[in-house]
Formats: structure tokens, C-alpha cells, sequence
């Protein structure tokens, strides 16, 4: 037997060992239920991430919400490419910017509160209805930073929400609380960031 031969059969071997494994894995894995997912860190990603579990859910015929919580914006490709959708389909997918943007543009604390706590009553309504299939709170995590929302009741409205709803949380910091509640969870990190090297952030590659 040749070494090409030899190296094609180990693979095979291990290939096959590896088939046996991930097969057991599926077929052991028969519950279904609504997942919490959580995509946190300092890397960039977290809401393109979700905002492709929107695509995807769209693709299989389910109905979604979004929730922006700090993001006021309104120039983003997601928003645009989305509420195109949404104006085709309205019964398909509903996206909401309750967001002024960061607390260091409106340099105005009571106003990001109540916003804040007005843009979680929006949020409990999807939280609360089953014919949502996923749901996507954008950037709660910073509401837990800022103390905006009491963390507690909003990881006991998460647990209390229809039993087969999706529900996926971006933002930097997730409380240890929420990382324990979650059913995923996905640290996107940063190694190299174009902005700091002083390139502006660009349309299809930052918002």
C-alpha cells in the first residue's frame, strides 16, 4: 500500500469515528423548545449575527420582531434592507428603532430612561404574543449597564415567554445573570478593528 493509500484510509477511519460521534450527538438531542441566545464582547458582529437569524427565520416562513434599544439611526443597511420586507410583508416581520442613540450623543439621562423603559413595553408586547417564532432585542445589554432595566424582571419576562419563541440579545457586557439564563451564548472579540486606524466606517461593511 502506497503512503497516498495509507493517508486516504487513517482519514476514512477518522472521518467515519468522527460520523459516529455527531450522529449520536443529533440523535440525542430531541428537545425543542424556544432558544435564548446571546451575542456579546467587544468585537463587531453581534448584530450583523442576529440580524441573519432574522434572514433565516424569514427563509423558513416564521414570523419576527425587532427591538433596537439604543441604535437611532435610521440610514443602516439591515433597517433599509429589511423594512422593504416589512412594507411587502408586514405580517411577516416587524422592526423597530426605539433607540436616540448612545448616552454620550443625547448627553440627556431622563430622556434615555424613559426611552429605554418605553422601548421594553414595545418589547414585553412581542415577548408576550407566541405568533412571534423570534424575537431580537438589539442592544438590551446595555439598559443592564446603565441600570435602566432591572435585570431580574427582565431575565423572569425572558423565561415567561412562549414556549417555542426564539429570542436573541446583542451587546457589549452581558451580566453573568443573562449568560446563566441563556441557552447560547457567543463572545465575539476583537483582534483588529479598521476604526482604529483611523478609516471611517463605511456603508455594507460597519452599518
Amino acid at each position: 500500500m502506497s503512503s497516498n493509500d495509507d493517508r486516504e484510509q487513517r482519514h476514512n477511519q477518522r472521518m467515519a469515528r468522527k460520523k459516529e460521534v455527531v450522529d449520536a450527538a443529533i440523535a440525542a438531542a430531541t428537545d425543542k423548545r424556544g432558544v435564548l441566545v446571546v451575542n456579546t464582547g467587544n468585537g463587531k458582529g453581534k448584530s450583523s449575527a442576529a440580524f441573519g437569524m432574522v434572514a433565516r427565520a424569514l427563509g423558513h416562513g416564521q414570523r419576527v420582531a425587532v427591538v433596537q434599544f439604543i441604535k437611532g439611526r435610521s440610514d443602516t443597511g439591515e433597517e433599509a434592507f429589511f423594512q422593504q420586507y416589512a412594507l411587502q410583508q408586514p405580517e411577516r416581520l416587524v422592526w423597530q428603532v426605539c433607540g436616540e442613540g448612545f448616552t454620550w450623543e443625547t448627553q440627556d439621562l431622563a430622556r434615555d430612561q424613559a426611552t429605554a423603559a418605553a422601548a421594553w413595553q414595545v418589547a414585553l408586547r412581542y415577548l408576550s404574543d407566541p405568533a412571534y417564532d423570534l424575537v431580537v432585542l438589539d442592544e438590551l445589554t446595555y439598559l443592564f449597564k446603565y441600570r435602566w432595566l432591572d435585570l431580574d424582571a427582565a431575565i423572569a419576562s425572558l423565561q415567561a415567554r412562549p414556549p417555542l419563541q426564539h429570542v436573541a440579545i446583542t451587546g457589549r457586557a452581558a451580566p453573568e445573570a443573562l449568560i446563566a439564563a441563556a441557552d447560547t451564548v457567543s463572545e465575539i472579540n476583537v483582534v483588529k478593528h479598521a476604526f482604529k486606524a483611523g478609516i471611517a466606517a463605511q456603508p455594507g461593511v460597519d452599518y
